[in-house]
């Protein structure tokens, strides 16, 4: 039994390969689907039960920006509401940062998913993403007159939920799956 069995992980196709291609002395070669730098290291590093947090972290992180994209796909469907009873209730810019928040939830969606199998290009969008959600979400709760009250209380909902985002996504933990130890070195 090896030691993937021991922790009862999951050992996907890319861990196969690694384990299939390493070297005579144990370690995978640096061209090999298991080098440090890769996505299949990555990934095979989210899925290992020691770095369960990281599982649970990625599991956090889409079940915030799920919530985040629902608020935002409600926001419209309040607007359209709200438009039928009086027009002139909603205003281009309720429909526009509505728009938004719905169209970049769900890009930070695909982002959060692709991060958590491994994509290092993925999570630096989601991070970034993440963190200029939250200061366009400060500067409209900032701003004064441009939105009505109900969409600024909306707002400040997606402000905790995506500053929830931005704290897990820019933790300790999950930054480390995605570090690459210098070059020609291995993780051990």
């Amino acid at each position: 039994m090896n030691a993937l069995d021991e922790n009862h992980a999951t050992v996907t196709p890319s861990t196969r390969t690694a384990e299939a291609t390493a070297a005579p002395g144990g370690t995978a070669s640096p061209a090999s689907p298991a080098s440090p730098a890769s996505p299949a290291s990555v990934t095979a590093s989210v899925t290992r039960l020691g770095d369960v947090r990281g599982v649970r972290a990625f599991r956090r992180i889409k079940l915030l920006v799920g919530g985040y994209l629902a608020v935002g796909v409600l926001t419209l469907a309040t607007a359209a509401v709200l438009s039928r009873v009086d027009a002139s209730a909603v205003k281009p810019a309720v429909w526009i940062r509505g728009t938004f928040v719905a169209g970049g939830a769900l890009v930070m969606l695909l982002c959060a998913d692709r991060a958590a199998r491994g994509s290092r290009g993925a999570y630096r969008r989601l991070r970034i993403l993440s963190a200029a959600s939250l200061c366009a979400i400060v500067a409209i709760l900032t701003l004064p007159g441009w939105f009505p009250a109900w969409m600024k209380a909306d707002q400040a909902i997606c402000g905790v939920v995506v500053a929830a985002v931005v704290a897990s996504a820019n933790s300790r933990g999950v930054r480390q799956l995605f570090t690459c130890p210098p070059a020609g070195k291995a993780h051990s």
